[in-house]
């Protein structure tokens, strides 16, 4: 089992601007690098209440529960909320509070050998990397400037903690992936 934060960041270390919005991501034109294999790995997702609304409300999938079946198949989805959500019908969408720690154990279960992919936000991530849960920070660096906005991983992050595996040119974006240190 691997735990893999994957994102797209603007150069700067910016997730989406203030109000939460990824319009400068899709205004990028050209080649993108490829999730599928990601997906493909994936066997249990995690994200944040705030990447989770912005899911439902970009694609509407509410009202189209099928499209959350065609992105994350059967794939099982921890959202880390305080708020009461509404999950797409169908999905296997579980609402979990608190400590990362304390959930991982069911997030584990739900994973088994494959890939955990948390997709968001950064504070989210962020407190799996301090709870030692984390494994990777795959980053798709865009050539986008924000003056302010949500932080890729609002963390001390050194040397000490990471090492990079690689760089690679995609288009206009620069994959990054780097292995947390234990």
């Amino acid at each position: 089992m691997t735990v893999i934060y994957a994102t797209a960041t603007t150069a700067n270390g910016f997730l989406a601007t203030p109000d939460n919005s990824l319009d400068w991501l899709f205004a990028i034109e050209g080649e993108t690098p490829e999730t599928k294999p990601l997906m493909e790995a994936t066997t249990a997702l995690v994200m944040g209440s705030t990447t989770f609304e912005w899911l439902l409300s970009q694609e509407d999938l509410l009202n189209n529960a099928d499209l959350w079946a065609e992105y994350f198949g059967e794939r099982t989805t921890f959202v880390f909320t305080s708020r009461e959500l509404t999950a797409p019908s169908g999905a296997d969408v579980r609402f979990v509070s608190g400590d990362v720690a304390e959930a991982f154990p069911s997030i584990r279960t739900a994973a088994g050998d494959g890939t955990i992919w948390v997709q968001g936000g950064g504070d989210l991530a962020g407190q799996f990397l301090d709870a030692g849960l984390l494994d990777e920070i795959v980053l798709h660096v865009a050539p986008v400037f924000l003056a302010a906005g949500q932080p890729l991983l609002p963390r001390n992050v050194f040397t000490d903690d990471v090492e990079l595996v690689s760089a690679e040119k995609i288009g206009q974006f620069v994959e990054v992936k780097y292995q947390v240190k234990r």
